[in-house]
């Protein structure tokens, strides 16, 4: 399965929404375009990271959720919204759920 995402604004936050799987194949364009969603959520004050459509997250797709949040910087918050069973298991067996605050909808 192939990788996309989208960026849009709502509510005073910035939501990234990634598609697909996020694996050896992806983990590239996935990490650019985190990345860049943070730098952007800078000048609105808040990044959710909508992972509805995300089926997998392989550890470099834990990585760049980390670079994301060392290049958005202290006092924008990333939330991750929707994770599935699976991504929430990932979430938890990595402790990413206690780096990032998990919410029920974007």
């Amino acid at each position: 399965m192939s990788f996309a995402s989208a960026v849009r604004q709502a509510g005073g936050r910035l939501i990234f929404a990634p598609t697909g799987r996020v694996d050896a194949t992806t983990a590239d364009a996935f990490t650019d375009q985190i990345v860049a969603a943070a730098r952007e959520a800078r000048d609105v004050g808040a990044l959710v990271v909508d992972l509805t459509g995300l089926d997998f997250m392989a550890s470099r797709g834990l990585r760049a959720l980390t670079m994301a949040q060392r290049e958005a910087g202290e006092g924008v918050p990333i939330r991750l919204a929707n994770p599935n069973a699976q991504m929430r298991e990932i979430l938890k067996i990595s402790r990413y759920d206690m780096l990032f605050e998990i919410v029920d909808e974007a």
